[in-house]
C-alpha cells in the first residue's frame, strides 16, 4: 500500500502543477487499479477467513 501512496501522491502533485491537469483517462486508470487491488485484499482476506473457520472442529 505504501508505493500506492507514493504513487498517487506524485500524480496528484503533478496535475497541481500541469496547466491542463490529469486527464479523465488517467483518472480512471487509477481508479481502476484501486478498485483491482482493494479487490484482491479482499479475496485473499476471504479465502484466509474461510479456510480458518473450515478447519475449526466444532464438535
Amino acid at each position: 500500500m505504501t508505493f500506492f501512496k507514493i504513487f498517487l501522491g506524485a500524480r496528484l502533485e503533478r496535475a497541481r502543477r500541469a496547466e491542463t491537469g490529469a486527464s479523465a483517462v488517467e483518472w480512471v486508470v487509477i481508479t481502476a487499479l484501486l478498485v483491482g487491488v482493494a479487490l484482491a485484499v479482499g479475496v485473499i482476506m476471504m479465502k484466509k477467513i474461510t479456510g480458518k473457520a473450515d478447519s475449526l472442529d466444532l464438535q
